[in-house]
């Protein structure tokens, strides 16, 4: 704790943000979630790599001149030595530069909140696990759908035994923003996510591929032990993949395909995920978050609510709104930001850690990277079988 800093648990953390500027998309909703359930104050940002365009983001956030920095390394250096630093900072800038960021921060002391995919490279992902291990700090990844209470609820489902032994896996996530060259009018979002430079070794797997895979294992507590991938990029002069069908093995004997894509007109936000186990069976697609459907082996199907009846603790503890009143991407941003600041106001104060918080962690963003270079290894060997063990 710094010296004049009253106990984390009764006040509101200090927030830095790098990246999430002008012009940026999920630099806002980070903002929005943050403050949702009013346990962050953001106070701090390097918010672009151009000078002036750092200083204008600022000023259109309020933030006070000399905390608007226009170099993220320079943040954290200050921002560590001042008796009024920032608890923890949200890196929300392209691929590329999360290591760099994460790493400075990580060292400066600091709490980090990065958006996936971790990194581009396994080597960087282990650097940072290693670092986070080292310095005991807090990394959480925003994998934000897992933090829909209806996501929560299957995973309950799922530990407690009501679709039995798990069999079969099934995952998608598709959209069609990328069904043509967009990133030729030099659309900002397209620009960088098709770009290797900046977005790495993956496209669509790396942006929405690495959701599907995280809510996988979320939800069901297995491991992906193995995968066998096909990739394609159907868009002509596309560098990275648009597409993606995976075979996936889990640990104790589940099979599972996961599908992602970019290109299919008339999907905007398709991410569905199906469980079956030789008990029961799941059903969960965002575009209607407030509702799963449960199949219990020779029983009709039932539809539960959000906060409705048959709501179990892990779903109703992070419900905001009665039944009915609906709640859907920011509440789950959110309830990774309100868990995050439980863990961080808790290694601030020298409190043990909440228990039983699911929040993604390092070790998840570890998985993701690893997903990724197993895909692209696999599709580059004729979708051949890799293991991610």
């Amino acid at each position: 704790m710094k010296a004049d800093q009253t106990p984390a648990a009764s006040r509101r953390l200090r927030l830095g943000m790098v990246g999430g500027g002008q012009g940026a998309f999920i630099g806002a909703v980070h903002r929005i979630a943050a403050r949702i359930d009013d346990r962050y104050e953001l106070v701090a940002g390097a918010l672009s790599s151009n000078p002036e365009r750092a200083r204008a983001s600022g000023a259109e956030l309020f933030l006070a001149p000399d905390r608007c920095y226009d170099d993220f390394h320079r943040m954290a250096a200050a921002e560590a030595a001042r008796p009024d630093g920032i608890d923890a900072v949200a890196i929300v800038t392209p691929n590329h530069l999360h290591h760099p960021a994460a790493k400075a921060f990580l060292e400066a002391g600091i709490h980090v909140i990065c958006d996936k995919p971790l990194v581009r490279t396994v080597e960087e992902a282990e650097e940072l696990a290693a670092l986070v291990r080292d310095r005991g700090l807090v990394f959480v990844l925003t994998h934000n759908y897992s933090g829909y209470p209806m996501i929560r609820q299957a995973r309950a489902m799922a530990a407690a035994g009501m679709l039995g032994r798990i069999r079969v896996v099934q995952v998608e996530y598709a959209q069609d923003w990328l069904a043509t060259d967009v990133e030729a009018s030099g659309q900002k979002q397209a620009s960088w996510r098709t770009d290797p430079a900046r977005s790495g070794i993956a496209g669509c797997i790396g942006d929405i591929g690495t959701h599907a895979f995280h809510l996988a294992e979320f939800v069901t507590g297995l491991r992906c032990s193995g995968l066998a991938a096909d990739l394609s990029a159907f868009v002509p002069g596309r560098r990275l993949d648009d597409n993606a069908h995976i075979m996936m093995r889990f640990d104790g004997g589940a099979r599972g395909m996961l599908w992602a894509s970019q290109v299919c007109p008339g999907t905007t936000n398709g991410l569905r995920l199906r469980v079956f186990g030789d008990a029961g069976g799941l059903e969960w697609q965002q575009e209607q978050p407030n509702e799963l459907r449960f199949t219990p082996l020779g029983e009709p199907t039932r539809t539960l609510l959000r906060a409705g009846a048959g709501s179990l603790p892990a779903a109703t503890a992070i419900s905001r709104t009665p039944a009915g009143h609906p709640e859907g991407y920011l509440e789950g941003f959110a309830q990774i930001y309100r868990d995050a600041a439980d863990l961080i106001a808790a290694r601030l104060d020298g409190r043990p850690d909440p228990a039983d918080v699911p929040l993604p962690t390092v070790e998840d963003g570890v998985r993701g990277v690893r997903f990724i270079h197993g895909a692209v290894e696999s599709s580059r060997g004729n979708a051949a079988w890799v293991s991610l063990a």
